[in-house]
């Protein structure tokens, strides 16, 4: 292992919770290769462009005719699906925002889903082209969901990865956290002894 891709889509930063596990799941991966190198992209700091008519339209249009503006459009693009394309492994967190993942993960699962780049359609179904790696997914939220109707985060999750090739996922949950300080207590604890359960290879 290489690189690792690190993706924290919480509005905190840092101060969110599923950034702070996000620290403890890169460390254990640090612990086991220290020459690692952490590709960081943070929402918070840097936000991901939901898709429009624009984007949708360069992106359909061949690439001898695209305007500059369009180019770039795309580069964006392309640039998002080489990170996830470089990475041996991916800490990817998805905190519950009224029973979803936030608004700028889905939109980067939009820009990565591209015909003929990270899938394609086949006689027995669409297959993922990404080469597949351990995705290491980080789920907090304010109460408890987990195998309940109300959590639609881990299907949506796992179905987008599995969709791009990506098979290898593994759900860290932290619930409760709006419940309490000793739930909250509990959640995190809970979530730090799944992660130092994980077998790095």
């Amino acid at each position: 292992m290489k690189q690792v891709l690190r993706i924290d889509s919480s509005v905190f930063a840092e101060a969110g919770v599923s950034s702070q596990l996000a620290n403890q799941m890169q460390q254990k991966l640090l612990s086991t290769y220290p020459q690692l190198k952490v590709v960081n992209r943070s929402f918070a700091a840097d936000p991901v462009r939901h898709l429009d008519g624009a984007h949708l339209g360069a992106l359909m249009t061949p690439a001898e005719e695209r305007s500059e503006q369009q180019q770039q459009a795309v580069a964006y693009s392309d640039e998002l699906i080489a990170e996830v394309r470089d990475a041996d492994a991916i800490i990817l967190t998805a905190p519950m925002y009224n029973f979803q993942v936030p608004s700028m993960l889905k939109a980067w699962f939009d820009h990565l889903a591209r015909a003929g780049e990270t899938f394609q359609y086949t006689d027995n179904g669409p297959v993922g082209l990404l080469r597949d790696k351990p995705v290491y997914v980080i789920t907090t939220r304010g109460g408890v969901h987990r195998d309940q109707p109300s959590d639609t985060i881990e299907s949506f999750v796992k179905t987008m990865l599995g969709f791009l090739g990506l098979t290898q996922v593994t759900m860290i949950f932290a619930e409760g956290l709006s419940m309490g300080d000793d739930a909250r207590s509990a959640a995190i604890s809970a979530a730090e002894k799944q992660i130092a359960a994980i077998a790095i290879h």
